[in-house]
């Protein structure tokens, strides 16, 4: 699949920590090859949402004999990211609405972050089995500002 401009990056990763972060680094390394370079406010923007949605793929989806998927799909026309992560876990679904976090608490923080930092996101189920968690972030301003 291609986005008009370049490939998009999809990659597999193993449903651990470490391959979540390795996920998060090859997306950014990639927007850097996109003239997005990692230092700019759109690069730490789409990391923190591939954190979050890696993260949660990890700790929520994890199915034995199962990777994880990342895609990242830019249109160089609206500056649009959409970002994709598919877990095997069909049966445990996001919440309809983004959840409040109590703020002792350790989790509950990573949906509000998708939330703020996306134009919009959901999730659909990926078949043959699993779900897809997507978010679209505006990089437009970013793009102008690393070209300029």
């Amino acid at each position: 699949m291609t986005t008009g401009g370049a490939p998009a990056l999809t990659l597999q990763f193993p449903p651990s920590a470490r391959g979540a972060r390795r996920a998060r680094r090859l997306a950014v390394l990639w927007l850097a090859e996109q003239g997005c370079p990692p230092e700019s406010d759109g690069s730490c923007a789409v990391a923190l949402v591939i954190g979050e949605l890696t993260a949660n793929a990890v700790q929520h989806g994890r199915v034995p004999g199962h990777s994880c998927g990342l895609t990242l799909a830019l249109d160089p026309a609206t500056g649009v990211l959409r970002v994709e992560v598919a877990d095997a876990a069909a049966e445990k679904r996001l919440p309809a609405a983004v959840p409040t976090s109590h703020p002792e608490g350790e989790s509950g923080r990573g949906l509000l972050l998708v939330d703020a930092l996306a134009l919009r996101w959901g999730s659909v189920r990926r078949h043959p089995v699993g779900k897809t968690v997507w978010a679209e972030l505006d990089l437009d301003l970013a793009l102008d500002s690393a070209s300029g």
